[in-house]
């Protein structure tokens, strides 16, 4: 006779108890970064993508301000509401005029602690993840950074946080399944901006930070702008030409500045370009360098790796130039044209200044 089969038993109570543990944790949120009486626009793209979660959820979406009290601070919570909000948690304190990780960390947590959100999304900022890394830890949960793609597992109401992997040659999809909130941080310019409705309201929630200046050990003794603030930025530009390592040598990165010029174009490059030191590291695009999103980006003798692609593919339209057909670019490029960049960027340049000039003429 042969034996029977083993049967294995459910987990039991225990298990019960942790899934209803979990099923206290309700709701989207987003934190709202500011600085200097502005919102990060980052903030307003993951109120675009929070509002999806919920709306897949069937839960309110949430915006978090935290800032010195008065009207402006109190403004950000409209804005939360017009790009999607339901609601908005304000905690005002004079103790958070400027960024310090402490007293931000214990707002943020005890805000968690209190109401209890089951997602809580940052954007990928030098503010955003050093604050969420913080937060994280403090509440023994798990962070998925700088992620590229968001959505929910509705069975296991789980966030499914994808970002790129093994030095950006694949991408992986995270969940957290056992723990509360699940956080996650993303790229500024990766999601789109959702469009404003003025006529959106919401409820604002106040709360109270608790704190006392000597329980902080830093302290802000000046406020230094950025030297670069007044410059075009890389992931604001409308219009982006990047060349990679087809473009042989630095000289011939001539031809993409002289295009970018006619366009009053942006110029971006890879990584290995920027390594070399034909332009500078902060033109890099890619999954170590900017997330850009422009209306039109030229990509002239660059391959199409991973690394690059998670980092411009968002782009509304993308103009591939490679002499190689098989090149991956040309799998999710728009527009491909195969040829010697060298020889096509003058014909690109000419053509855009003829049109110009005359289309300037005309009007």
């Amino acid at each position: 006779m042969s034996e029977a089969p083993e049967v294995k038993k459910p987990m039991g109570k225990k298990r019960i108890e942790l899934d209803d543990r979990l099923k206290a944790y309700k709701g989207v949120w987003v934190f709202v970064e500011h600085e200097r009486g502005k919102i990060h626009p980052v903030s307003l793209e993951l109120l675009g993508e929070g509002r999806k979660l919920a709306d897949s959820l069937g839960v309110e979406l949430a915006g978090v301000v935290m800032g010195l009290p008065g009207e402006v601070t109190r403004s950000f919570c409209h804005e939360a509401f017009f790009h999607g909000a339901d609601l908005c948690y304000l905690m005002e304190d004079a103790l958070l005029t400027d960024y310090r990780n402490e007293p931000f960390t214990k707002g943020l947590t005890d805000l968690v602690n209190k109401y209890q959100p089951e997602i809580l999304l940052l954007g990928a900022t030098t503010l955003g993840r050093d604050l969420a890394g913080s937060v994280a830890t403090t509440l023994k949960t798990g962070l998925t950074a700088d992620c590229t793609e968001l959505n929910v597992d509705l069975d296991a109401r789980s966030l499914l946080a994808t970002r790129p992997t093994f030095g950006g040659s694949l991408l992986c999809t995270i969940q957290t399944l056992n723990y509360r909130p699940q956080m996650a941080t993303v790229r500024p310019r990766v999601m789109p901006m959702p469009d404003a409705d003025t006529a959106r309201t919401g409820r604002i929630i106040e709360d109270t930070l608790g704190m006392f200046e000597k329980d902080i050990i830093t302290k802000v003794l000046e406020f230094i702008p950025d030297a670069m603030q007044d410059k075009p930025q890389l992931p604001f530009a409308d219009i982006i030409i990047s060349g990679g390592r087809g473009m042989k040598k630095p000289e011939n990165f001539k031809l993409i500045w002289d295009l970018a010029k006619v366009l009053g174009a942006e110029v971006g490059a890879t990584r290995p370009v920027c390594q070399a030191g034909w332009v500078d590291l902060e033109r890099q695009v890619g999954q170590s360098g900017k997330t850009v999103r422009p209306k039109l980006y030229i990509a002239a003798g660059i391959s199409g790796a991973i690394q690059h692609r998670v980092g411009m593919d968002a782009s509304d339209v993308i103009i591939a130039i490679n002499s190689d057909p098989n090149a991956p670019i040309f799998d999710f490029a728009h527009y491909g044209i195969v040829g010697n960049a060298m020889t096509i960027l003058p014909m690109l340049t000419e053509a855009f200044r003829a049109h110009l000039a005359t289309a300037r003429k005309a009007g």
